[in-house]
């Protein structure tokens, strides 16, 4: 055997071993991906859960969510601040969803669930008056896509069939 019929061995040989190894790496990362993605998914859906808990562990404040999307002018002082440390982590856990569906992390179908609630809520009177006080919080590119969704005048539906007469003061 010569040099150049060993050289074309090796370079063969190689071909053999890259080709599988790159396969296998394609594939390796293929499935980190997947599991950042799902490890993402979950992380946002236990902040969401955390959030709500509020609403479902505290009658209280269930009264002053539900009144602040009626009116957030007419809360008190404290109902105000209460109803607004709220809708701030729930902004702040929208833009994170929103961020994450840029990034292609989210999928489209679970995004527009989540922007069809968002513009249910963004619907009501008082989630609106809230949002022009603290608008100013958030980042420009999100607050556009906050207000777009209440310039297309989303229709305030999430509760409509509650008889929120009982809830006020």
């Amino acid at each position: 055997m010569n040099w150049e019929m060993l050289a074309a061995i090796g370079q063969l040989a190689a071909v053999f071993i890259g080709i599988p190894s790159l396969i296998y790496l394609a594939t390796q990362i293929r499935e980190q991906t997947k599991e950042r993605r799902q490890s993402a998914v979950n992380a946002l859906t236990v902040q969401w859960g955390d959030l709500t808990k509020a609403l479902h562990d505290s009658a209280e404040f269930s009264s002053i969510f539900l009144r602040g999307l009626q009116s957030f002018e007419n809360l008190d002082s404290i109902e105000k601040i209460r109803f607004s440390a709220f809708f701030n982590r729930f902004l702040k856990n929208f833009q994170a969803m929103y961020f994450a569906h840029q990034e292609h992390i989210l999928t489209d179908q679970l995004w527009g669930e989540i922007d069809r609630t968002m513009k249910d809520l963004l619907g009501y009177p008082g989630l609106q008056q809230w949002w022009r006080t603290r608008r100013h919080w958030q980042t420009e590119e999100f607050a556009s896509v906050v207000d777009r969704m209440i310039a297309n005048e989303a229709k305030p539906i999430a509760y409509s069939a509650y008889d929120l007469s009982e809830i006020e003061k």
